[in-house]
């Protein structure tokens, strides 16, 4: 990490440098320097002037985030350089307390993951990918309808933070000029005495290369992320994470009591598929309509011409072209 973070300006330095900061040798700093490699980033061997990042990265600032937890009591933040997943690191855990939030965010994931097992990949440093987890005494009545709301507030964080107008795809996208910005992923275990552990995940695409963006989404209109919404002037990443983290125990917080309610019409005027010609993928066959928006529990609404109109709880939903 110590080398990451040397390197991480983007600047050339000498391998004679580097070998005198961290007091190693040459062949352990191309080590470290293959480990970069690994998680994503292209480092250059300049003649002349030693290693050096094709691009300058935007670490995630570990004393600020340590600073922000201390200050939100209840809640308990992790930062990892690597993981495989940082949903599968709060699932694997024990669940928090009532009425604690326990979250982590990481610089890489080896294994991140999307609905329905897909995968999400972004190279160090140049997505956001973070979790939160929490307990409910009891299972609260919308719960299939979590995965809106936390779309929602993530979108609020985002419209804030980088000043761009962000569209939902029903069920779990963040959208932004027809193109998907990222993700959300929400799972849940039951647990003892009726309680039900919730882990909130965000794959957000900051600053990708764009050979990276062209293969991560298997949307026709391809994958953007915030360098490009914002014309290079995209938020940090701590501050997207500690916005986020605000965002999302409040919302946690007060779910089990509110439900889906308090963001169902403000869900609405976001809703990207509103009026759209859709395919929808299902476990029986494909259903094809326009979609219709949501009902009261979160379910999407779909006009068929054969079946008429149409409920959808779960399914794979694409734009049709045709």
């Amino acid at each position: 990490m110590a080398l990451l973070q040397r390197l991480a300006d983007g600047q050339a330095h000498s391998g004679e440098d580097l070998d005198r900061r961290f007091g190693v040798t040459r062949a352990a700093i191309w080590k470290r320097v293959g480990k970069l490699e690994q998680w994503g980033l292209h480092v250059q061997g300049v003649p002349g002037s030693g290693y050096r990042l094709n691009e300058p990265i935007d670490l995630l600032d570990r004393e600020a985030l340590a600073a922000y937890a201390s200050t939100r009591s209840g809640t308990r933040l992790e930062v990892f350089t690597e993981l495989e997943s940082t949903n599968r690191q709060l699932l694997d855990g024990p669940a928090p307390d009532p009425g604690m939030l326990a979250a982590c965010v990481a610089e890489y994931q080896s294994a991140g993951r999307g609905r329905r097992g897909r995968s999400w990949q972004a190279p160090l440093g140049m997505g956001l990918c973070l979790s939160a987890a929490w307990s409910f005494r009891e299972t609260p009545p919308e719960l299939a309808a979590l995965s809106l709301a936390v779309g929602l507030v993530a979108r609020r964080v985002l419209q804030r933070e980088a000043g761009i107008e962000i569209g939902l795809k029903w069920p779990n996208d963040l959208v932004w000029d027809d193109r998907k910005l990222g993700g959300i992923l929400v799972e849940f275990r039951a647990e003892a005495q009726g309680r039900c552990h919730v882990v909130a995940g965000l794959g957000i695409n900051v600053a990708m290369p764009p050979e990276l963006l062209r293969r991560i989404s298997d949307w026709p209109t391809g994958a953007v992320d915030l360098r490009q919404a914002t014309n290079g002037c995209q938020p940090r990443r701590t501050v997207l994470a500690t916005g986020l983290l605000d965002a999302l125990g409040a919302l946690l917080a007060n779910y089990e009591q509110n439900g889906f309610a308090p963001y169902r019409e403000e869900w609405r005027t976001a809703d990207y598929l509103a009026g759209r010609p859709v395919r929808v993928e299902d476990a029986s066959q494909p259903i094809l309509g326009t979609a219709r928006g949501i009902d009261a529990d979160g379910a999407l609404l779909v006009d068929t011409a054969a079946q008429g109109p149409r409920r959808v709880i779960s399914g794979d939903v694409s734009v049709r072209t045709t």
